[in-house]
C-alpha cells in the first residue's frame, strides 16, 4: 500500500491518493488535476477511483475532470448534494482498490451529506486509517454552521454522535485523514501536527474531551467569516465543477497603455507584498498578497469579474492565476508585462498609502484612528485600545457604519500587516486620504509590550 498526501497551498487542502495493487484513489481531488495524474505514474498505478468526502465549500473540485481523464468512477454518498456519483454509497457499504477495502460511513454535521471513509489492508486486525473530509481534524471539526447558522448547534451534536457512533469504533490505531489542515476557513484551532490517529484524537480533541452539550455550546460559540465564494463553490460542484483550469502560461502580458485602457472596466489586483503596495501603486489597486488570492480573491471578486494583475515579476503570474482559478474566479484578462516596475518607468501616475510601526503608534494612539481587521476571536483576544473592528472580508459592505473620518489618519493592523494591506487598499479606493498600516501587526505590538485590551 502507498498513501501520499498532496497539499493545495493558502486554502489548507489535503487530497490523498492510496494506491495498493496496481490501483489507486484519489480522495478529495481540487480541479487541476495534473499533479494527481503525475503521481500515479509515478507509482506504476492506475487510478481506478476518485472518492468525495463532502461537496466542498472553498475550492472547485476535480471529480469529473479527474474521472474524465482515467476513466476512473466517482464515489460518493446516496445524498443529493453529492451531485453526479457512478458509484453512491449508503452508511457500511464498501468498495476495494487493490487489496483494500475501504468501507463508506455517513458522518453528517459539518453537511449533511458528509462521508468518511475507513481503510482495512489484510495486516491490521483493525481499518488502518481513515480519511474523515471535514469531519475531524487534527485538534478541531469542522464548522457546522455552513448549511444553517441557526442550527450550528443542532448540526454539532450530529457531528459529535457521527464521531462517537461512527469513528471512535475504528480503533486508537486509526490513522486520521482530513480534508483540511490549518490556514483552511473549513474550521478553527486545527493543530500543527504531521499526523494524527483516532486515539491521539481522544486525548485533545474537544469532540472528544467535552460533552455532547458542551461541544455544541463550543461549537455555536465559534466567529468564524464566512466568504462569499463558499455559496458560489458549493453551486459549481454541486454541477461538477467548473471545466478543466486552462493553461497559466496562456494569460496575457500586457504593456503599460494597454493596461491604463483596460483598468477602465477592469480589476486590478497587485499582488506585492504590503510593504510594497505602501511605497507605490497603481491608483484604485486592490492590495492581495501573493499568498492571499486563494482567500480574498474570493472575498472582492466575482467568479468572473475582469481582473488584471500587478505584481513584481511576472514569474509570479501563473501562481496568482492558478490560486484565483482553484476557487472558481476565472476573469483574469492578463497581467502587466514588467510588472509595477514597468508602470513606474513609463512616468504614469501613481499612488501611496503610509505605514507605521508600534513604538510610533503606540505614542500618537489618541490622534489617530486605530481600525483591527482580524477575525472576531483575535479581535477578542486581545487589541490595541480604542481600536474599531470590522473583519476584513466585511469591510466594504460595514464601512459606513465604523464612523470613521475619511479625512483623518487611520491606522489599520491584522495579525502581521497582510489582511491590514486588504483593507488599506479597501480605504483608499473608498476616498480615505492617510491610511497606513501598522507593519507587523498585532505579533509586533505584542513583541514590543504595549498595552493590549480584551473583550469578555
Amino acid at each position: 500500500m502507498e498513501l501520499r498526501r498532496i497539499v493545495t497551498p493558502g486554502i489548507g487542502h489535503f487530497a490523498y491518493l492510496i494506491a495498493d495493487g496496481g490501483e489507486a484513489a484519489v480522495v478529495d481531488p481540487r480541479r487541476d488535476v495534473d499533479e494527481y495524474l503525475a503521481m500515479a505514474r509515478r507509482l506504476g498505478v492506475r487510478v481506478s477511483h476518485v472518492v468525495e468526502t463532502h461537496r466542498q465549500e472553498d475550492f472547485v473540485m476535480g471529480s469529473a475532470h479527474l474521472a474524465e481523464r482515467t476513466g476512473a468512477r466517482i464515489v460518493n454518498g446516496q445524498h443529493e448534494l453529492f451531485g453526479h456519483g457512478d458509484l453512491r454509497l449508503s452508511d457500511g457499504d464498501s468498495f476495494r482498490v487493490g487489496g483494500l477495502r475501504i468501507e463508506a460511513l455517513h458522518t453528517p454535521g459539518h453537511t449533511p451529506e458528509s462521508m468518511c471513509y475507513a481503510v482495512y489492508d489484510e495486516a491490521s486486525s483493525g481499518a488502518w486509517g481513515v480519511f474523515t473530509g471535514d469531519a475531524l481534524f487534527f485538534g478541531d471539526t469542522g464548522r457546522t454552521d455552513l448549511t444553517d447558522a441557526d442550527r450550528t448547534a443542532e448540526n454539532a451534536g450530529l457531528l459529535h454522535d457521527a464521531v462517537h457512533e461512527k469513528l471512535a469504533p475504528l480503533g486508537d490505531g486509526a490513522r486520521v485523514l482530513p480534508a483540511h489542515g490549518p490556514g483552511s476557513v473549513c474550521g478553527s484551532g486545527m493543530a500543527e501536527r504531521p499526523s494524527s490517529t483516532i486515539g491521539a484524537e481522544r486525548q485533545y480533541n474537544k469532540v472528544f474531551t467535552l460533552s455532547r452539550e458542551a461541544f455544541m455550546r463550543a461549537k455555536e460559540g465559534e466567529r468564524i467569516p464566512r466568504p462569499p465564494y463558499f455559496r458560489h463553490m458549493e453551486e459549481i460542484n454541486l454541477e461538477g465543477g467548473r471545466p478543466p483550469v486552462r493553461d497559466p502560461d496562456d494569460v496575457a502580458l500586457v504593456g503599460v497603455d494597454e493596461l491604463a485602457q483596460a483598468l477602465e472596466d477592469a480589476m486590478c489586483v497587485d499582488t506585492r507584498e504590503p510593504e510594497g503596495f505602501a511605497g507605490g501603486h497603481i491608483r484604485d489597486a486592490f492590495s492581495i498578497w501573493l499568498g492571499g488570492l486563494p482567500v480574498f480573491g474570493g472575498w472582492l471578486a466575482q467568479p468572473d469579474t475582469p481582473i488584471y494583475l500587478v505584481g513584481d515579476r511576472d514569474d509570479d503570474v501563473a501562481t496568482a492565476f492558478t490560486h484565483l482559478s482553484r476557487i472558481g474566479i476565472d476573469g483574469v484578462r492578463g497581467a502587466l508585462a514588467g510588472g509595477l516596475g514597468a508602470w513606474r518607468a513609463s512616468g504614469r501616475p501613481m499612488a501611496r498609502s503610509g505605514v507605521i510601526f508600534p513604538r510610533e503608534l503606540a505614542e500618537r494612539r489618541e490622534e489617530m484612528q486605530i481600525l483591527d481587521v482580524r477575525e472576531a476571536d483575535e479581535f477578542a483576544s486581545g487589541h490595541i485600545p480604542g481600536a474599531r473592528h470590522v473583519y476584513v472580508g466585511h469591510l466594504q459592505e460595514r464601512l459606513g457604519g465604523l464612523d470613521l473620518d475619511p479625512q483623518e489618519t487611520v491606522a489599520v493592523t491584522c495579525g502581521v500587516g497582510h489582511r491590514a494591506g486588504v483593507a488599506v487598499s479597501i480605504l483608499l479606493r473608498a476616498g480615505y486620504s492617510d491610511v497606513r498600516n501598522l507593519l507587523g501587526g498585532m505579533s509586533a505590538w505584542q513583541a514590543c509590550e504595549l498595552p493590549t485590551e480584551a473583550r469578555r
